[in-house]
């Protein structure tokens, strides 16, 4: 691996898997012992229900192995990217995100909080139009970013 390949490498953001789900009872509860058997941890989550189906967006610990079961179980889903902050002072670190994300024109989509902290600290995960972008004036505000590596060990 090439010393550029490495830096690329630490800067992935998180990956976020999306799972169309019928809504009915127990839906979700079976995808979730499906990857549980395997291993794989939900460590955020975000549900938006439909008369007829559900949205699971799905952080989860091991996103390589999610990806190659979904694909071995059929089941369809699409992969983006989320930049994930730190909140070391939840309701001030909020406020200043998103005056920061305002004044640099950049759109939220939606966002989330992490099931897991790091170190010590809680997490908000965001869909941004750009999130090289939005990592770089979050940085600049003195915001922490994690990263995938990072959220993962």
């Amino acid at each position: 691996m090439t010393a550029s390949e490495k830096v690329r490498k630490q800067r992935d953001f998180v990956r976020q898997f999306s799972v169309m789900l019928p809504n009915r009872v127990g839906a979700f509860s079976s995808l979730a012992s499906l990857m549980s058997r395997r291993e794989i941890e939900v460590i955020g989550l975000s549900m938006q229900d439909a008369s007829d189906a559900s949205v699971a967006r799905l952080v989860v610990n091991d996103p390589d192995a999610a990806e190659e079961l979904f694909m071995e179980q059929g089941i369809a889903y699409t992969l983006s990217e989320l930049l994930v902050v730190k909140m070391k002072e939840s309701g001030r670190d909020l406020k200043k995100c998103l005056s920061v994300l305002y004044e640099a024109e950049t759109n939220l989509d939606y966002a989330f909080s992490l099931m897991v902290q790091h170190q010590g600290h809680s997490l908000l995960a965001m869909y941004l139009e750009d999130c090289e972008f939005g990592a770089t004036v979050l940085n600049h505000a003195g915001l922490t970013v994690v990263y995938e590596d990072e959220l993962l060990r």
